[in-house]
């Protein structure tokens, strides 16, 4: 009995130890990897570095496999703009313009780069916002408001008009899809609108249409406009979303429109987007249905982006320039932007408290006309950069800092 009693304490110990030796060889091999040992020449590996390396040469493979792609990636990050020649560029725009033709669900996903056009900075392109603070120069302030519909709006809205597409989901905060006359329904401003602020106490939520940027006073996690709500009373909020929050609002977001939009999309068009915030969102890209059954993508970016192995056309050229080409080869033609601006008719006017609540210019249906006598004024003023004060825009410049 004391036999067996030993024999099973003996062998308990010695599996006990076997455990052990493999959880510490395990450390080890860790430990070797941390030390980023592939990364040393063969002749400076210890035997051992080199003998974990063998016995593990499928790992070691992959690794490797991924430190290449990661350089790849990284390299593809880094390129400059390129852009197609004219005969390609052509070419290109009447595989897309067969391609709007023949579909029944066209949803357009737009960024910053459809709004260059109209002096507003992108954000990830050579002069965009983030590479120029990497590079730690100074950003010039500007009032976005006084920013119209660029030509690139205007074709998307008769474009709707003339249904061939039948929904916008839009990154850009500065509000000229509305201000193009697209339709509201027909649009999803995921990341918000800074002509809109609201009042979430009442309900439904109060919405308020400015004629000039709400968002004078607010930041990340710091939303209150200092006006209120003429109803309840309650802080109105703007409708901003910041890099690190979560955009609950049910309007202007309008996520359950675009998710649908992107539901019974065959064919998605992304302008001027470098889809590395749009690429998070799996329910825009229909990633629960198989490869076959998603939509058609098509990108027009000057650009990589991650989505360009998936599409099955990629244009590099400006947004207003494939337009022009399309329309042409859709045999539409696109109004001018002009002063019937759907917001002149959407906006709710201050009342007179509160006409001491914000600086910033109000625009008129004479804006563009005050617009250039603004920049013939200033014209001859000293061309330093001041920092940017306030505004969406402004406060994400200090993401970069």
């Amino acid at each position: 009995m004391e036999e067996e009693a030993s024999t099973v304490f003996s062998s308990r110990s010695e599996r006990k130890a076997l455990e052990k030796a493999k959880i510490l060889q395990r450390e080890r091999e860790r430990t070797i990897f941390k030390l980023k040992v592939l990364k040393k020449p063969e002749a400076e590996r210890s035997e051992e570095e080199a003998a974990v390396l063998e016995l593990h040469r499928d790992t070691v493979e992959e690794l490797c496999k991924r430190e290449i792609r990661r350089n790849v990636l990284k390299r593809k990050q880094e390129e400059l703009q390129v852009f197609d020649d004219a005969d390609e560029l052509k070419s290109k725009v009447r595989q897309l313009a067969f391609a709007v033709k023949q579909a029944k669900n066209l949803v357009v996903y737009t960024g910053a780069g459809i709004s260059t056009a109209a002096s507003i900075p992108d954000y990830r392109g050579p002069n965009g916002v983030w590479t120029q603070l990497q590079k730690g120069r100074s950003i010039s302030s500007s009032d976005l408001s006084k920013a119209e519909p660029t030509y690139t709006h205007m074709c998307i809205k008769t474009m709707h008009k003339e249904k061939l597409v039948t929904h916008v989901v839009s990154q850009n905060c500065d509000g000229l899809h509305v201000r193009s006359g697209l339709p509201r329904q027909a649009l999803s401003e995921l990341h918000g609108n800074m002509f809109i602020e609201v009042c979430t106490s009442c309900s439904p939520v109060r919405e308020y249409v400015r004629l000039f940027d709400v968002t004078e006073r607010t930041s990340l996690h710091r939303h209150s406009t200092g006006r209120k709500c003429s109803h309840c009373g309650s802080e109105l909020i703007d409708t901003i979303v910041h890099f690190g929050e979560r955009g609950t609002l049910e309007q202007p977001l309008n996520w359950e429109g675009a998710a649908q939009a992107a539901r019974n999309a065959d064919l998605i068009l992304c302008l001027g987007s470098s889809l590395k915030v749009l690429k998070k969102y799996p329910c825009l890209w229909s990633m629960n249905k198989p490869a076959t059954k998603r939509p058609q993508l098509y990108i027009v970016n000057l650009q990589w982006t991650p989505k360009d192995d998936l599409a099955v056309l990629k244009i590099h050229a400006k947004c207003d320039d494939v337009m022009k080409l399309l329309m042409e080869e859709l045999n539409i033609h696109v109004p001018p932007y002009n002063t019937e601006d759907p917001i002149f008719t959407l906006a709710t006017l201050l009342q007179p408290e509160e006409a001491n609540t914000h600086s910033r210019e109000v625009i008129t249906p004479s804006a563009e006309q005050e617009h250039q006598e603004h920049l013939s004024a200033h014209s001859e003023v000293s061309t330093e950069t001041p920092a940017v004060q306030g505004g969406w825009f402004g406060r994400g410049y200090r993401k970069g800092r």
